[in-house]
């Protein structure tokens, strides 16, 4: 904040003030509404917040993806009054349960592609409730609330309330919850609505470090334990300070299987430091840093095998990276995050065919750290290539890259001598012509650039 500006507006007085607020008011219908918030008694805006709820709740219209944004501006004002109008706890969260209930009118007769307006009940709701739950002294009436409103959660909204109720609810509080939430279950007939209460179960027993409920009810409602549900009840079991139980969990899952392989190598590493397997958790460390080569994991590896090892380390690594035929965007970048431009180089240009411009995500960084290193072969090899999968696709709003990438390598070749076995600039030029002469959208950028 300016505070100077801060001062001199104070130094203007209250009545230029206020003159200059009703101004703004009488242009912006969000400024006229915060001046009517804040001249407003308390029960003035709760009046306001249940006038507008009732207008929201007969609202029959449609909100277009366009006017979404704006449609969850004035939830989030309708919130506001709230806060502003309630000073008893209990009142206040049964007026955000009630603003809860407005979902099925406010999601149903918009498109919230952008999900501007889901947000405001996942974000800005829940943490009003919070707020005003953990000050509500009947926590046994605030956990049946918090159920009464789960029981009806069509748009995944409302169990918002659940994933958070260790920040309102003690736990014999939850444990009563969790009690309704299974008694519930063993009504339901439906599987997806059962599998809707199991999962909420899950979430209370994780907040509560209670692993043999969660594994339990993962078990219910999966059946078939897959990599992923012995990983999440291994992990709950990690974070309930049982390690050795959680390593038992990770060890069902087959040594082979590379689905959430690094995830699954993460929580081993915690599991195995927390058991004082210091040999077993280099291992891992080993197999962490391989998978993906970066500084990051090299240094978690020396930490493990110590620093003074680094030297060997890096050597042999960079042996073992030129010595692997198939390209690998994250081993090009560590080689140059470790300074060893000749080989970063030479593992690019021996490797150039197997570039994907596809791969949008890693290859841009690295064509520019080699820009900047001045190694403007392997540079243009690596912005060719990006060039060359724009134009294949042919999709138009990423001309503008494709321009920019075709000049970078127009000034990259006046200061390259030797192409070795790269096509030298103007043929490659004449091949990109003759393939995609015809994208005249591109060339007439490309023209006027």
């Amino acid at each position: 904040m300016d505070e100077n500006k801060k001062d001199r507006l104070i130094d203007l007085g209250a009545e230029a003030l206020a003159d200059a607020l009703l101004e703004l008011a009488s242009q912006n219908d969000a400024v006229d509404d915060l001046v009517d918030r804040m001249i407003a008694t308390p029960r003035e805006n709760i009046q306001r917040f249940k006038a507008k709820l009732a207008a929201l709740k007969r609202f029959r219209g449609f909100i277009p993806w366009g006017a979404s944004s704006g449609f969850a501006r004035e939830l989030v004002t309708l919130l506001q009054d709230l806060k502003a109008g309630v000073d008893d706890p209990k009142t206040g969260c049964e007026l955000v349960a009630v603003f809860y209930e407005t979902d099925k009118g406010a999601l149903g007769n918009c498109d919230d592609s952008s999900g501007f307006v889901g947000d405001v009940y996942r974000y800005n709701a829940k943490e009003l409730f919070v707020g005003f739950a953990r000050c509500c002294s009947d926590k046994e009436w605030l956990a049946k609330l918090v159920f009464k409103l789960n029981r009806n959660d069509d748009f995944g909204v409302r169990d918002a309330l659940i994933h958070c109720a260790t920040e309102y609810l003690p736990e014999p509080n939850i444990r009563s919850l969790i009690g309704w939430l299974e008694k519930e279950t063993d009504k339901e007939s439906d599987e997806y609505k059962k599998r809707h209460w199991l999962n909420l179960i899950e979430s209370l027993a994780r907040q509560i470090r209670d692993p043999q409920l969660f594994e339990k009810t993962r078990i219910a409602s999966w059946g078939e334990l897959s990599t992923a549900a012995c990983l999440d009840i291994a992990q709950v079991y990690f974070e309930s300070n049982e390690p050795k139980i959680a390593l038992s969990w990770l060890e069902r899952i087959p040594a082979g299987e590379t689905f959430q392989a690094h995830d699954r190598d993460r929580l081993l590493l915690d599991v195995l430091g927390q058991l004082g397997e210091v040999q077993k958790q280099a291992d891992v460390a080993w197999r962490i840093f391989r998978r993906h080569r970066c500084i990051r994991s090299l240094q978690e590896l020396l930490s493990m095998i110590g620093e003074d090892q680094r030297d060997s380390v890096m050597a042999s690594e960079v042996v073992s990276i030129l010595g692997d035929k198939a390209f690998s965007s994250s081993d090009a970048a560590f080689l140059v995050e470790l300074g060893r431009l000749d080989e970063a180089e030479a593992y690019l240009l021996n490797r150039a065919d197997q570039l994907n411009g596809d791969d949008y995500g890693s290859l841009p960084p690295l064509g520019e750290a080699m820009e900047e290193a001045e190694r403007h072969l392997a540079a243009t090899v690596i912005f060719r290539a990006l060039l060359d999968s724009i134009l294949r696709r042919g999709q138009t709003r990423a001309y503008h890259h494709g321009v920019r990438y075709l000049k970078k390598l127009d000034r990259l070749a006046k200061s390259i001598s030797d192409w070795r076995d790269q096509r030298d600039h103007s043929a490659y030029q004449q091949q990109l012509r003759d393939t995609h002469g015809r994208k005249r959208s591109f060339w007439s950028r490309y023209e006027d650039h």
